[in-house]
């Protein structure tokens, strides 16, 4: 699969499993759907891990790397969580759009990473249209409501909280290809979610081993989040080490509209028809990066 495939169905997989969590795990806490996209997901790819060079041989910089990762991911991830559990999915997931952007400038300081013009326009279109997802109380005759998604930004907690997270993904998808350099990434992900499923394990299970019991009571929904979370990494990684960053994830941001359909679809959120226009332009957007 070339990269483009393999982002989309990281796109697809990721909606996913954020509607099934959604579903089917509402009424666990942030910290315990943490346990689940990255403990049970470490355990679902380990054996990808099979064959994977001796740790001792990996180069002292990848750690440092990781060390800059492990922290930002677990926070995110809570943020995240919280979000897409307690408010609609159309009020938080398109705000992971500005992701592209920042990625923009994050991979040009500490890669040196740049897109052609067409590609940024293609980014700008894809966050472009995310934002208009938010923006069914803009007026053309009243210029002091075209700021109305920014206030949204502000006034929604669901919306801080995934504008916080999207900054957050910025550092770790350009970390993440860093460390990549030092690691193949048919290993990387199953490694780097090994170690991320090992520091939930000490900071959020051992002390509060009850956990275990509540995943235990749930199996299938926990299972079934945890092998699309397992898809999506797998995917993100493959994708990421054949193009820049900043064009990868912003087709994975394509899950925006997966989100959107499933918040309609499964949730009855409203706004459907009114979004379509948006989801046209993201689309579009994503054309302008693969031409």
């Amino acid at each position: 699969m070339d990269w483009v495939s393999l982002s989309l169905l990281c796109a697809f997989s990721l909606a996913s499993a954020d509607a099934a969590t959604k579903a089917w795990l509402q009424g666990f806490a942030a910290r315990e759907l943490v346990v689940v996209r990255f403990g049970v997901v470490g355990l679902l790819m380990a054996p990808l891990l099979l064959g994977m060079p001796p740790i001792k041989s990996l180069d002292p910089a990848f750690w440092l790397w990781i060390a800059a990762l492990i922290p930002l991911e677990i926070a995110a991830m809570l943020l995240y969580m919280a979000a897409i559990r307690d408010h609609p999915l159309s009020l938080t997931l398109p705000y992971l759009a500005f992701t592209p952007v920042l990625v923009m400038l994050v991979a040009w300081l500490l890669l040196g990473e740049t897109v052609t013009a067409r590609g940024a326009v293609g980014i700008l279109a894809v966050v472009a249209g995310a934002w208009l997802l938010n923006c069914q109380q803009v007026r053309l005759n009243d210029r002091r409501s075209w700021l109305h998604p920014f206030r949204a930004m502000l006034a929604a907690p669901g919306s801080r909280m995934m504008l916080l997270v999207a900054a957050i993904y910025a550092v770790t998808a350009t970390l993440g290809k860093g460390a990549m350099r030092y690691l193949e990434p048919a290993y990387f992900g199953a490694f780097y979610f090994a170690l991320l499923g090992l520091a939930v394990g000490v900071l959020i299970v051992l002390p509060r081993p009850r956990i275990l019991l509540k995943l235990a009571s749930r199996p299938a929904p926990v299972l079934l989040v945890a092998a699309l979370m397992a898809v999506m990494v797998y995917t993100h990684f493959l994708a990421l080490q054949e193009v820049e960053a900043a064009y990868m994830i912003a087709v994975k941001r394509t899950s925006l509209l997966f989100g959107i359909l499933y918040g309609a679809l499964l949730f009855r959120e409203p706004g459907l028809a009114a979004h379509l226009p948006a989801g046209l332009l993201m689309v579009g957007g994503v054309t302008l990066i693969l031409v």
